[in-house]
């Protein structure tokens, strides 16, 4: 049956395939955007600023994945604007939704695997606590932002993505002009776990989190194989059918990209998406290779 989606985030590559895939089941999809609404089908906010409630008002699920770009330096100014597009705009259309005269069945808000931190070997799940540094305090002030909505009788559920392999934007898009001329391999000691899912199956398991109740708070978004980092470059490398023999030195990623080196490149994150497979969802590409291939048509 066709339903009523409000979501936001949509010109990243998530929203790339989301809204097909909900256009494809029939659904009616109304965009969260900035500036002025130039149609019926959008709806104008500003993530630091009160939303109203009527605005928000007749969906049968909210998609939430807006926020700032996390790539580059993190000066004051940058980790304001990341922290508060997150935890401004959640809360802000969290207390909106509430309001609402006819309120959703589902918000599903997106979070990260960064609110884990670095944790070396450790296998991550749901229940396992909250890290330390940037991210971690970002992610956790993200996620207590939308309580205003389960507050309200709203099912809410706090997808932590892991990192992104799309074939339109985001870290893998990043990465391949490097690999692509044989200059790419790993980063630091390339031991740190790197938790990937598949775009494809990212938007498929969110279709799946919408429609299944017994889901609810955090449920982890990553592949069920997670791959060292030294394994990630050596594959991608091989998909390219280049060699990876140019490492990175976790000395040269923090001065490249100063803190941002350290949380996002050098971190280990070994994360399981344990609710997500007990709930019956089944991964289309669970492993790295196969996936690879697929984005890039190899």
């Amino acid at each position: 049956m066709a339903a009523k989606i409000l979501v936001s985030g949509v010109s990243g590559p998530i929203g790339a395939m989301l809204l097909p895939a909900l256009a494809a089941r029939g659904d009616e999809v109304t965009r969260l955007v900035r500036g002025q609404a130039v149609g019926p089908n959008q709806v104008c906010w500003h993530p630091t600023q009160p939303l109203s409630p009527q605005a928000v008002s007749g969906f049968d699920a909210v998609i939430h994945l807006a926020g700032e770009s996390i790539v580059g330096r993190w000066t004051a100014a940058r980790k304001k604007s990341i922290r508060d597009s997150r935890v401004l705009g959640t809360q802000h259309l969290a207390q909106a939704l509430s309001k609402a005269g006819h309120p959703p069945r589902v918000f599903v808000c997106a979070s990260a695997v960064g609110y884990y931190g670095n944790r070396c070997d450790e296998l991550l799940r749901e229940e396992s606590p909250s890290g330390t540094g940037f991210l971690a305090d970002v992610c956790r002030e993200w996620e207590a932002a939308a309580q205003a909505a389960a507050a309200a009788g709203i099912r809410i559920v706090q997808v932590r993505i892991g990192l992104v392999l799309s074939g339109s934007g985001g870290a893998l898009q990043s990465m391949l002009p490097a690999f692509r001329v044989g200059l790419g391999g790993r980063i630091g000691s390339g031991q740190q776990w790197w938790s990937w899912i598949d775009v494809q199956d990212l938007v498929s398991a969110t279709l799946h989190i919408m429609k299944t109740e017994s889901l609810h708070g955090p449920v982890n978004l990553v592949a069920p194989n997670p791959v060292r980092n030294a394994e990630f470059t050596k594959t991608l490398a091989s998909v390219l059918s280049r060699p990876a023999v140019f490492p990175m030195p976790a000395f040269m990623a923090r001065l490249a990209f100063g803190q941002m080196g350290d949380e996002l490149l050098l971190a280990s994150q070994r994360v399981e998406a344990a609710k997500l497979v007990a709930s019956g969802y089944d991964f289309q590409r669970p492993t790295l290779e196969p996936s690879l291939r697929a984005i890039l048509k190899r």
